[in-house]
């Protein structure tokens, strides 16, 4: 098992191989498919994106609300390949690493690659126990959109596993 604070995931991108056990701890940012399709228009227009890119760790969440006394509601996974068509420009702007479930297309394993970022994969149904690894959740913007609103959480060993390396390495090739 290998533990990892976000703040230095750039620095851990070459020591990781897919199938790596990972505890992650952090700072981490979700943002779906609605989320990231205002990011990319942000961009598109040369607006300032609401979180710093750079080294930033996105994972592909949509978290229930909080019950009563909690931080977080179920925190799972959403299916990675939504955000394909907008990952290899995040990646390429710096983006640290992604967390999802499910294989990643051609041009998404590239920018991995190429950028040195990983991509993690968490465990679809688990999101009551994901949940208990958060402890600190703030939206942060477009809270209009609801669940897909980007929040900053704060991850305390979060159990994810390496999907794709930035050697080519690919969990879904085996």
């Amino acid at each position: 098992m290998i533990e990892i604070n976000t703040a230095e995931i750039k620095s851990f991108a070459e020591k990781l191989h897919a199938c790596d056990d990972v505890l992650l701890s952090g700072t981490v940012y979700t943002a779906r498919d609605a989320a990231h399709m205002r990011m990319i228009k942000m961009l598109d227009k040369g607006e300032k994106l609401p979180i710093d890119i750079n080294g930033a760790v996105i994972y592909y969440a949509g978290p229930t609300p909080a019950p009563e006394g909690a931080v977080i509601g179920s925190a799972g996974p959403t299916t990675s390949g939504r955000m394909d068509e907008f990952t290899p420009s995040l990646y390429d702007l710096g983006l640290g690493a992604t967390i999802g479930k499910g294989q990643r297309n051609k041009s998404v394993c590239e920018a991995i690659i190429r950028n040195k970022a990983p991509y993690f994969i968490a465990i679809g149904g688990a999101g009551a126990l994901y949940a208990r690894h958060i402890t600190s959740c703030e939206i942060i913007a477009f809270e209009e959109l609801g669940c897909e609103a980007i929040r900053k959480l704060t991850f305390h060993n979060f159990p994810v596993y390496t999907a794709i390396d930035c050697f080519g390495g690919n969990i879904f090739n085996a």
